[in-house]
């Protein structure tokens, strides 16, 4: 059994003010995806790591793999234009046989410890199908401006990253929303509701957040920082 790391790079990052989407932006001399690259270079569980991106951003990030020894990432595949697509470009890349393992994580979210990432894998090879979250921890309100009602929290969680498949439940996945032009917003959508799979929730953790605005970035920048 092989377990390849898909790491989605094409994402403009409206959200946060840069030139260049957020991956790519250097916090203490180093960019962001190549924080979230070495998590995956320095598993012992991880055999290949691909990257999905635009066109314009290859030559970056072969020079992140040969300046920080990236010698895991074996193929950099270009984008789609939604996140779906771009895995899928990725996932047809593979080589892979049914069984393998195919972890989706997101280029953004740079604090996964290997702890939570070697535990999600685990759990993969055991229900075929993991996804890493966090309980709600906050009380959950629903509503537009004025409160119309309150969540129990108790079945609620925060969805993170990684997000692991075997190669043929997600390769199946894939294709049957590409016939149904079902477009979901991360790969756990299209295994649950195309394919109706059961899928083992893993414990994740709060350090585990996805930069996504201003205020992500700075906090992360302070992690590294305090770190270091």
């Amino acid at each position: 059994m092989k377990t390849y790391a898909i790491i989605p790079s094409g994402g403009v990052g409206k959200r946060i003010k840069s030139s260049l989407p957020k991956q790519y932006i250097q916090v203490n001399g180093k960019e962001l995806i190549a924080y979230t690259l070495e998590i995956f270079q320095n598993c012992e569980e991880v055999d290949e790591i691909i990257i999905p991106a635009q066109k314009d951003y290859f030559d970056l990030l072969n020079s992140i793999k040969t300046k920080y020894g990236i010698t895991k990432l074996t193929k950099i595949v270009e984008g789609g234009t939604e996140r779906q697509h771009s895995v899928f470009n990725a996932l047809q890349s593979t080589s892979a046989m049914e069984n393998d393992l195919i972890i989706v994580h997101d280029a953004a979210r740079p604090l996964l410890s290997n702890k939570i990432l070697l535990n999600a894998i685990e759990t993969a090879k055991e229900f075929d199908s993991a996804i890493v979250a966090i309980k709600a921890k906050d009380t959950l309100i629903k509503g537009n401006e004025f409160i119309e009602d309150y969540i129990d929290r108790n079945e609620v969680y925060y969805v993170q990253t990684p997000q692991i498949f075997k190669f043929k439940i997600l390769s199946e996945s894939m294709i049957s929303a590409l016939n149904r032009n079902f477009v979901g917003s991360d790969e756990s959508i299209l295994v649950h509701k195309i394919s109706n799979k059961k899928i083992k929730i893993v414990e994740g953790s709060s350090l585990n957040f996805k930069v996504t605005t201003n205020s992500d970035l700075d906090l992360f920048r302070l992690i590294v920082n305090i770190e270091t």
